[in-house]
């Protein structure tokens, strides 16, 4: 049996492997190691694009893809009948929650405001809001929220989650419009598929109370850039965003500039404690796969 990686660092990091089963490092790049046809496991790069999935002509013999995102839009719809899909859930929360984290107390603590004045070597003592007594509105309630949550837990907040379908201590997506002016901050971490393209739009951000804050953990396409953009130009409320749509984001556009806006280049979940992570989990789906397991993470139809 043979596996594709896409990282040298892999073969030690992902741990023991099956004496039956060869692995190869594949980048994506270039000509590939091997006969793709001989390929029955395959972990793509990272951060594959929509041509990473035409390598999937050539892997006659593929029976799993797992990826090392969190996020399976590229992928959904593409894989062929009798191959796994499986994400990776779990090796990003505990990043993500951090950066999403770090944004919003930059925000509340007016951190840009002073990284401006020191740019400029300008004393520029303000009070500033705080965190404490704040209410979250976290959307999408899966293993990155609950991370986020966690870690709000001793900031003294309120936290109420969303996702796709109700459930004890969740509310329903279609609660949202009731919820939203209700929020100080509003994070997205959901996928991005159908449902959820364009979901945060004028309507969407117009819900929102005064001085809240939106921030994007999500996909850029999550978000009607452009509904964005006029939202917070008029100063009614702020945006912290590690991803945008396009991406990156043009070197005219007006978010760059608008001073109540946080831009990270989509770095949220690239930290150095990654690829131990991920290839941990590589490894483990590998091992359940020649061991006949089931698999975890595995992505449904319905993404």
């Amino acid at each position: 049996m043979k596996a594709w990686i896409p990282h040298p660092e892999g073969l030690e990091l992902m741990g023991p492997t099956p004496g039956e089963v060869r692995v190869e490092v594949f980048s994506g790049v270039g000509e590939p190691p091997s006969d793709p046809a001989d390929v029955e496991f395959w972990a793509p790069p990272f951060l594959a694009t929509s041509e990473a999935t035409e390598a999937l002509t050539g892997m006659s013999g593929l029976k799993v893809v797992q990826l090392l995102s969190a996020g399976a839009e590229v992928w959904a719809g593409k894989i062929p009948d009798g191959v796994t899909l499986c994400d990776g859930q779990g090796v990003h929360s505990s990043s993500t929650s951090e950066w999403a984290m770090t944004a919003i107390l930059s925000h509340v603590r007016s951190f840009p405001r002073f990284l401006r004045a020191q740019a400029e070597r300008r004393w520029d003592y303000a009070p500033t809001d705080e965190l404490a007594g704040k209410r979250v509105l976290i959307v999408g309630a899966g293993d990155i929220g609950e991370a986020l949550a966690a870690r709000l837990a001793p900031f003294e907040v309120e936290v109420t989650r969303v996702a796709r379908r109700a459930r004890p201590g969740v509310h329903a997506v279609g609660e949202l419009p009731e919820l939203l002016p209700h929020a100080d901050v509003v994070v997205l971490i959901v996928p991005l598929t159908d449902a959820t393209r364009g979901m945060v739009d004028a309507e969407f951000l117009s819900r929102m109370a005064d001085g809240a804050l939106l921030v994007n953990a999500a996909r850029g396409p999550v978000v009607d850039t452009s509904a964005l953009a006029a939202a917070v130009a008029e100063g009614r409320i702020g945006a912290a965003l590690d991803v945008t749509d396009p991406e990156p984001l043009p070197t005219d556009h007006p978010l760059w500039t608008l001073p109540n806006v946080l831009l990270t280049p989509h770095v949220a979940g690239s930290v150095r404690g990654l690829l131990p992570r991920a290839y941990r989990l590589v490894g483990e789906q590998l091992r359940r796969h020649v061991d006949g397991e089931p698999l975890r993470n595995v992505v449904s139809e319905g993404y």
